[in-house]
């Protein structure tokens, strides 16, 4: 490890990025300024820097070799801080388009974020990210044990699901020390909704870098580390962390939601609420919630509970479900998981439910725009737009398990059907036509998750339109909200703790503390607001105008029959008024959507004015 590097740097960074060509094979440490890890923090906005300086003209391929592939902890990963796991995998979408450009190959950025312990391990190696670009000549696996890099033959994982992939790698590495990420047969056919994965079922799932991944014939990037990351002040970092232990210590009632069911247990709630996804979004509630629920799942199939690193709630569940569906020991569902595979489609088996989750999972599937996009092929199916011809024979009614098993099996082979689905509803409408569009539910070509709009216009309407990876549920609905996500996922913390975070142990004390610069909230939330205007440039130099940032017709035109929000339609002035009045708060162009010279010299981004006007 260089240690001169180090000690120019600011504490809590190694301020070395690893930098791999695969077409070259040239592997090298590059520098990180002090400038860019204070201005972007780390993780997603370290990563959205890197990306936009790197990729320095619009319109290149997302499949190009030129395309960076960054995988980026941020400067919480790997100190014992509760649920500072997380690792934003950032690089230019294959998903998404906008409706007009002047590049064909145009489209935005795509940052997702993935638990479990690589990222922490990636910090233990002593990098603050990993940037690979190029593309190999055969398929390949990056080997990383600290300042030793090697690019590795992956010829015998090719074609590998992910299940068989990760106890493999365990096996050939020698050690269970290694943390992996890697893509699924999936991603190895460019299937543009592919996910990168690790431990078999966290998934970086939204965007397609697992497709971008396997443009560069890369199949697994494998790392182990012996180093920790230093702090400026322990004394005071110490104490901090302590106070952060007792606080997720506690048996509080939000504690308990997690632990005993994580996110599957919003699947009820939302149910109740008449904010779930069903039917491919023509419902809010669906009435047989009850059978893929937190209780059923406890009852039917959860065996045990685990944790990502330094996390107290344990959140993921796994087991395996019996009979006809039975065998395979999985994890979920989860809230997105069984509402995209589970209510969206009218599937009601939980064990149905579950080895549709397996099947994805294993092949490497983005669970959210498959659910999205079966969803949409279910109704046209339903509505004879389309009929089993165009389907490859598979009768795709809706609640039918072995028939969305059928068509995932399809989609991560990429051939028939499944390759154009793999296009997303957006292309799908076009190619089906018959008025299909009207319910093809996406924001930019990004399909949307498994949060309904009718009833929560106000936050999810303005998350999925205004998120820059296109539809996004976990976006926030407003300027502030979308900073402090922005902030988060390059922190390297869990978007579901910040509640906790607060007071004495503030991320701006805990920051404060790791790096010896002194920051307040306001400070790191301008931070994120930089980092959220950045990514908003990168897509207007792409060609993306206020146009694009428009809801699904079907929420306007479409209310629901039952439910808690039944009659509910979304008002389109409303909508128009919520839109202007995010603009303004934003200080964004309301005819352009583009951020004002007055926000970004605010921003510090005064570079970009006088270009992509």
């Amino acid at each position: 490890m260089n240690l001169s590097m180090m000690e120019n740097n600011i504490p809590g960074y190694f301020g070395r990025l690893l930098d791999v060509n695969l077409t070259t094979g040239e592997i090298r440490k590059t520098q990180l300024s002090k400038e860019i890890l204070k201005d972007f923090a780390g993780g997603r906005g370290l990563g959205m820097k890197l990306l936009f300086d790197r990729l320095s003209r619009p319109g290149i391929s997302a499949f190009s070799p030129e395309n960076v592939l960054l995988f980026m902890p941020g400067p919480f990963s790997g100190l014992p801080l509760p649920s500072s796991s997380r690792t934003c995998v950032v690089t230019k979408s294959p998903r998404t388009s906008p409706l007009k450009s002047d590049f064909p190959d145009a489209s935005t950025v795509s940052y997702s974020n993935i638990g479990g312990f690589f990222g922490p391990e990636l910090r233990f190696a002593g990098y603050d990210g990993l940037a690979i670009t190029g593309k190999s000549e055969k398929p390949v696996y990056l080997y990383i044990k600290d300042d030793q890099v090697e690019i590795r033959d992956a010829s015998a994982y090719w074609g590998m699901g992910t299940d068989e992939l990760e106890t493999r790698l365990i096996k050939d590495l020698g050690s269970d020390r290694f943390r992996s990420c890697y893509i699924g047969p999936a991603a190895e056919k460019l299937v543009p909704l592919a996910s990168v994965l690790n431990t078999a079922a966290r998934a970086a799932g939204r965007g397609g870098t697992g497709a971008v991944m396997g443009s560069k014939l890369l199949k697994a990037v494998c790392v182990s580390g012996s180093g920790i990351p230093n702090v400026a002040d322990p004394v005071r970092f110490h104490e901090l962390l302590e106070k952060a232990r007792q606080s997720f210590s506690e048996d509080t009632p939000s504690r308990k939601w997690w632990r005993e069911g994580g996110t599957t247990n919003a699947l009820e709630e939302s149910s109740q609420g008449g904010t779930m996804a069903v039917k491919n979004y023509s419902e809010g509630t669906f009435n047989e919630v009850q059978k893929i629920g937190t209780g059923a799942s406890r009852k039917e199939i959860w065996k045990r509970d685990f944790a990502c690193y330094c996390c107290y709630l344990a959140c993921k569940k796994s087991g395996m479900a019996k009979g006809a569906y039975g065998g395979l020991v999985h994890d979920g569902p989860e809230y997105e998981t069984g509402s995209m595979l589970g209510s969206n489609l009218l599937i009601s088996d939980l064990a149905g439910l579950s080895k549709c989750i397996g099947v994805a999972d294993n092949l490497g599937l983005d669970i959210i725009s498959a659910g999205n996009i079966i969803g949409f092929l279910m109704e046209a199916y339903d509505k004879r737009l389309i009929n089993k011809a165009f389907l490859d024979d598979i009768d795709l009614t809706w609640g039918n398990v072995d028939a969305t098993i059928a068509l995932l099996t399809k989609m991560g082979a990429n051939e028939g059907i499944g390759k154009k689905a793999n296009l997303g509803v957006k292309k799908l409408a076009e190619i089906i036509g018959q008025g299909s569009e009207a319910f093809a539910i996406h924001v930019k070509g990004h399909e949307l998750a498994g949060w309904n709009v009718h009833k929560a216009v106000d936050w999810f309407g303005i998350s999925y339109t205004t998120a820059n990876r296109g539809a996004c549920h976990m976006n926030g609905g407003g300027p502030s909200p979308q900073n402090q996500s922005a902030l988060r996922d390059s922190l390297g913390i869990c978007n579901f703790v910040d509640e906790w975070y607060i007071n004495d142990i503030s991320f701006a004390n805990i920051m404060s503390a790791i790096t010896g610069i002194e920051w307040t909230n306001e400070s790191l939330e301008k931070v994120g607001e930089r980092i959220y205007n950045l990514e908003k440039m990168f897509n207007y130099r792409e060609g993306f105008r206020r146009e694009d940032d428009r809801l699904p017709e079907r929420f306007y035109t479409d209310a629901y029959a039952g439910g808690p929000a039944a009659g509910i339609r979304v008002d389109r002035q409303h909508f128009t008024q919520l839109i202007e009045s995010y603009y303004d708060l934003r200080g964004w162009d309301k005819l352009t959507s583009r951020p004002t010279s007055a926000k970004l010299n605010e921003l510090g981004l005064a570079y970009l004015d006088t270009e992509y006007r």
